[in-house]
């Protein structure tokens, strides 16, 4: 059911998130993490509960993999687009969920100046350039668990590249010049968040697509129930394979329409190459029966839209 590609994307039943991380981690082999610093990047963009949000389970399941493979430290850091962030951190549970699995948390908003990198405007979208989050740019591994969904505010869908414009300070603390603002108001919106992945590693990232939005979002919209997680070492990747989950329920006509490798955050993200370049160099790999005749009909999408 599968032909050999630059990338895989597993593809599992989501019954049991605990399990399908388990499986999902032995499949992808990931590089030991043993006496390495992790950062870990959910998505908690606002104070609404999954799919809006990461699931409770998905991120213990997460922080307990990571911790269990010996990492030094852990530290999960996050930017609330949409919210108090460290109320955000609160009220979705987890704060409490990175103290029982030993991790800190690392509230963006209240860094210093100097936890914060500049990345200079050269040959990107963004006017001023950005300023990054140091914790993941100097962490010896990063570890993103996104969800499933649309975006309405411009973004069109909200997967794995999306999740990372929380690693970005929303304004700068040296003269509060509105990074946020000008992402949102701006006709390259799409390219900008690539271009965020260009500065920003990640040695997986985990798509909880056990329910999603498949219009609306990224805090409400349609709810779809696909009840399965998806992971690859390759954010474009899994994005092209959440993309084309969305066209199998039906979404919106921005996310419906033309080529995937043709939208604009997938092609900025492809010509940064943060990774594939096709639709051929994807493999969807099937850890179950459950999610096997899902995935073949995942196929036939990426085919068809090449």
């Amino acid at each position: 059911m599968a032909s050999p590609a630059a990338s895989e994307v597993y593809v599992i039943d989501a019954s049991d998130r605990y399990h399908a991380v388990e499986a999902l981690w032995r499949e992808i082999a990931l590089p030991s993490l043993d006496g390495n610093a992790v950062a870990v990047k959910a998505n908690f963009n606002s104070d609404d509960p999954f799919p809006a949000t990461t699931h409770p389970d998905m991120l213990e399941a997460i922080l307990t993999r990571v911790r269990d493979a010996g990492a030094r430290s852990i530290v999960l850091g996050e930017r609330s687009g949409m919210g108090e962030t460290a109320l955000v951190l609160k009220n979705r549970g987890a704060a409490g969920i990175a103290a029982r699995t030993g991790a800190e948390v690392a509230v963006l908003d209240s860094l210093p100046p100097e936890g914060w990198e500049a990345i200079p405007p050269d040959d990107l979208h963004w006017g001023r350039g950005f300023l990054v989050a140091r914790l993941f740019r100097e962490a010896d591994a990063v570890i993103q668990t996104c969800c499933l969904k649309t975006h309405r505010f411009g973004g069109h869908v909200s997967l794995s590249l999306k999740n990372m414009v929380g690693t970005v300070a929303a304004r700068n603390p040296g003269d509060g010049y509105d990074y946020m603002a000008e992402l949102h108001s701006s006709p390259h919106q799409r390219r900008m968040v690539a271009e965020i992945n260009r500065f920003v590693p990640c040695a997986v990232a985990v798509m909880d697509a056990t329910e999603g939005f498949s219009t609306g979002g990224p805090e409400r919209g349609n709810r779809i129930a696909p009840n399965v997680i998806l992971a690859s070492t390759d954010r474009v990747a899994l994005d092209a394979a959440g993309i084309a989950l969305l066209r199998h329920y039906g979404s919106t006509p921005e996310v419906m329409r033309g080529r995937i490798f043709g939208m604009d955050t997938i092609a900025r993200a492809v010509e940064l190459g943060i990774g594939v370049r096709s639709a051929a160099d994807l493999r969807l790999v099937a850890l179950d029966s459950e999610s096997k005749n899902l995935v073949l009909d995942m196929r036939r999408i990426l085919d068809e839209s090449a």
